[in-house]
């Protein structure tokens, strides 16, 4: 059985994006799945000077651990202005802070909604490419656009044919960690 650390990159308390994630996460089979709500990490903008000061808060060096246990991360980005979110950004300066490549070997299932009809596209791009520098050795991408029209609380993805996608990049996910 495979370990999957999932988690949204927004933190958001009404977040669509970790939503997403939530279902997911719930549809993976018996995988073992650690899921995080990152309204609940707070994390001081990155500057050099606090970590020289103040090193590394626990939390963080205990989801970079978490990290390295996982056999495979579920992540979704939320999109501001085209680009990740300031907090997802941020996250992931600090992480590489404490470890240039803490994602070494990961293989990732990157997600992304939005309202609009790009479904977040912009961060979802700008994501893939900086989870790779980190040492991710494959990400599969998924989108999901005009997330009210095309997601329910209690059905999930109601959308057929974004379903049927969601459902095969899933299976292409675990089968890549499982193996």
């Amino acid at each position: 059985m495979a370990t999957i650390l999932a988690f949204a990159g927004s933190n958001s308390s009404t977040s669509i994006n970790f939503q997403l994630v939530k279902y997911s996460a719930s549809i993976v089979g018996d995988q073992a799945v650690q899921l995080l709500n990152m309204a609940y990490f707070p994390f001081p903008m990155y500057s050099i000077d606090h970590e020289r000061e103040k090193g590394f808060s626990n939390s963080l060096v205990e989801l970079k651990n978490d990290i390295n246990k996982a056999d495979g991360l579920i992540i979704s980005a939320n999109e501001h202005n085209g680009n990740i979110s300031a907090y997802f950004k941020n996250l992931l300066d600090w992480l590489s802070r404490l470890e240039r490549k803490f994602l070494q070997d990961k293989v990732i299932l990157l997600m992304s909604t939005s309202g609009g009809k790009r479904g977040g596209l912009g961060a979802l791009e700008i994501a893939e490419k900086t989870l790779v520098r980190f040492g991710a050795s494959e990400v599969l991408t998924f989108s999901l656009p005009s997330f009210k029209a095309n997601f329910d609380k209690s059905k999930g993805i109601v959308n057929d044919g974004l379903a049927k996608l969601h459902q095969e990049k899933i299976a292409e996910f675990l089968s890549k960690i499982q193996a």
